[in-house]
């Protein structure tokens, strides 16, 4: 485990280095000196509007969970949002998701329908960046046949069609409740049935689903218009068409497991995506940088906030059930 964490590091630090070595360090520098702050702080807005967006379409996956034993709306935002500034320093892309889980919880919510409110989160999130990327391969034909493209695609659309399965079909919750059965540790078995059951009451959920699926296009959306903000910034002269066909497919590449949380290869999809759009490395690194990585650094602007002025939210007491039970 450590030795595979150790790889991905050092793969994200070597692709990084080596494209930024390839755009000239003081190309990019001179980029990023130039931007303009208007499209700057245009972006800036759009990201606080996402992580709104987010938080919403989380809180909306609590249906699951009876009215009486749901936090209140302000501790719900509390926890959502510093859970994305905590996960920002974690080794794994899916550490924020791990504390939402936990810190959810500590306040009353049984420990399976905690992480199945996050697990769902995170696969319509998924689902919705298959659909802008399938919409994106419609404007660039021609990426279809690239391998990263379709390797992409073809993960992203087994574990949204795992997901779906899981909640609908009868026949897959019952195997996957064996399976679970199975292992030989107590405590995982229980936790690993117990969340099964809980994503399987989705079921019964479909317009929240569909909402939430919804408000992920959306952020999906957002998020080219970001992008494009920032190029705009740079002065990249590309129009919004090209984000829209690019910037999903982008996104998808950044999920493969290869780094930590996207980096390097989001800086490589990014130099090699608008390249075929004519935009030199040097931009388009810049342009990696500033969406990875600063637009990241903002969104975590009101958990930071949070986690600063209230030291008693990690000590929150133990809810009724416990953090895993």
């Amino acid at each position: 485990m450590k030795a595979g964490r150790v790889f991905r590091v050092l793969v994200a630090a070597g692709l990084t280095a080596y494209l930024l070595w390839r755009s000239d360090p003081s190309a990019v520098l001179q980029a990023s000196t130039r931007a303009d702050l208007t499209w700057l702080l245009a972006s800036v807005v759009l990201v606080l509007v996402d992580r709104s967006l987010m938080a919403d379409r989380w809180i909306r996956l609590l249906c699951i969970v009876e009215p009486k034993n749901q936090p209140p709306l302000k501790r719900l935002l509390e926890i959502f949002f510093v859970s994305t500034f905590v996960g920002t320093f974690l080794p794994s892309s899916i550490g924020g998701d791990a504390v939402r889980a936990y810190s959810l919880s500590r306040e009353g919510v049984g420990g399976p329908d905690a992480v199945a409110t996050v697990f769902m989160d995170r696969m319509l999130g998924v689902a919705s960046l298959l659909l802008m990327s399938v919409a994106g391969l419609a404007v660039a034909r021609d990426l279809a046949s690239n391998g990263v493209v379709l390797v992409s695609l073809a993960l992203t659309a087994t574990v949204s069609l795992v997901t779906m399965l899981l909640i609908f079909s009868e026949r897959m919750g019952v195997w996957l409740v064996r399976v679970a059965s199975a292992v030989p540790i107590d405590a995982v078995r229980r936790a690993g049935g117990g969340v099964i059951e809980s994503v399987r009451r989705y079921a019964h959920h479909h317009v929240a689903l569909l909402v939430v699926l919804a408000s992920s296009v959306g952020v999906q959306m957002l998020r080219v218009v970001q992008a494009y903000c920032l190029g705009r910034a740079l002065g990249i002269d590309a129009g919004l068409s090209v984000y829209f066909a690019f910037i999903p497919l982008i996104l998808l590449v950044m999920l493969l497991p290869v780094t930590i949380n996207g980096l390097g290869t989001g800086q490589a999809a990014f130099v090699w995506f608008f390249a075929r759009a004519g935009v030199e490395s040097a931009p388009a690194f810049a342009l990696s940088i500033l969406f990875v990585l600063a637009l990241q650094l903002v969104g975590n602007l009101p958990g930071a906030v949070i986690y600063a002025f209230k030291p008693s939210f990690a000590a929150a007491p133990i809810g009724r059930e416990g953090p895993l039970r």
